[in-house]
């Protein structure tokens, strides 16, 4: 981040530091990832601290609490994205007193019902969970396997489309890395990343007809994120005592494609796991595929107006 810019590599980590769980029922948007270092140093955490060091005296500069700095450049950055979503952006969270306790973020190695579990504490339901994960559109992962790090969910990472849900529900068949590592799962095509809790969740009875829905209807999937991402980012607040500047996120532009199979690949390569609904069908991109862009610093800078 320099001053006044976000990099895309920023947009996936700054929604990811958006929350911290305080305790086993609760999780509050308060920023304590960026007053209380020891926090990047837990496993769930690992690779937030490179974002947390670059925004951390943006904060500080401009005199907003880390909370609210984070909720910002989260929305920001998807607004952002190509096609990317409007998410709602209110100001005025007092800064953490404490840190958070470990252990409480999931993580990628934790079963779909802890995962569930977690969230349920939280007050979120099985579909809100789905809804979270749309923002693994424009993901990576950096650690999971560090040795091929910014290794994309989908294979058009500046896109906030619907293509993470499909190639998450095709076979895999590779690894992206030299072998499988904690967390990962086998991948459908080189330069892409599969992580163990999307495959899992995508394929669970409690949420894979919602995970299939997402790829039917790309607006209802805008509406709940946002929903979604605005109901976390009040999470311990009293959202009449704060200031809804919702007017100072850029408004996302942008068009992107419907979603369809990757070169090469075809409906019999579809593991399709909602019982009540059939999948859609989709038409296979022309050609054929090679590898996912890896995603890097040296990508376009997305401005911020800071």
């Amino acid at each position: 981040m320099t001053d006044g810019l976000l990099t895309e590599v920023e947009v996936p980590v700054s929604l990811q530091a958006r929350c911290r769980w305080t305790s086993t029922t609760d999780c509050v948007p308060d920023g304590s990832i960026m007053a209380f270092p020891d926090e990047v140093q837990y496993a769930a955490n690992d690779g937030l601290d490179e974002i947390v060091e670059a925004q951390r005296p943006f904060a500080l500069k401009h005199g907003v609490s880390f909370g609210d700095f984070i909720q910002f450049a989260g929305a920001v950055g998807v607004a952002n994205c190509n096609g990317g979503p409007q998410i709602g952006f209110f100001a005025g969270r007092s800064n953490a007193s404490q840190p958070a306790p470990d252990g409480l973020v999931p993580k990628p190695t934790d079963s779909v019902t802890d995962i569930l579990n977690r969230v349920g504490d939280a007050g979120f339901a099985s579909v809100e969970l789905v809804w979270m994960l749309i923002s693994h559109t424009v993901a990576a992962q950096d650690k999971v396997d560090a040795s091929i790090p910014g290794t994309p969910f989908d294979s058009t990472p500046h896109d906030f489309d619907a293509q993470f849900f499909v190639e998450s529900m095709l076979n895999g068949t590779l690894t992206p890395g030299s072998s499988l590592q904690p967390g990962e799962s086998l991948s459908p095509y080189p330069g892409e990343f599969r992580l163990q809790s999307d495959f899992l969740i995508g394929r669970d009875s409690r949420t894979s007809c919602e995970w299939q829905k997402m790829i039917i209807d790309r607006a209802n999937m805008l509406q709940k994120f946002e929903q979604t991402v605005l109901k976390l980012s009040l999470l311990g607040f009293d959202k009449t005592t704060l200031t809804d500047c919702s007017d100072v996120i850029p408004v996302a532009t942008g068009t992107v494609a419907d979603p369809f199979l990757p070169a090469g690949k075809t409906m019999a390569d579809i593991e399709a796991a909602c019982a009540s609904t059939p999948f859609p069908t989709l038409s296979a991109a022309p050609g054929t595929f090679v590898t996912c862009l890896t995603l890097c610093l040296a990508l376009t800078l997305i401005r911020v107006p800071i």
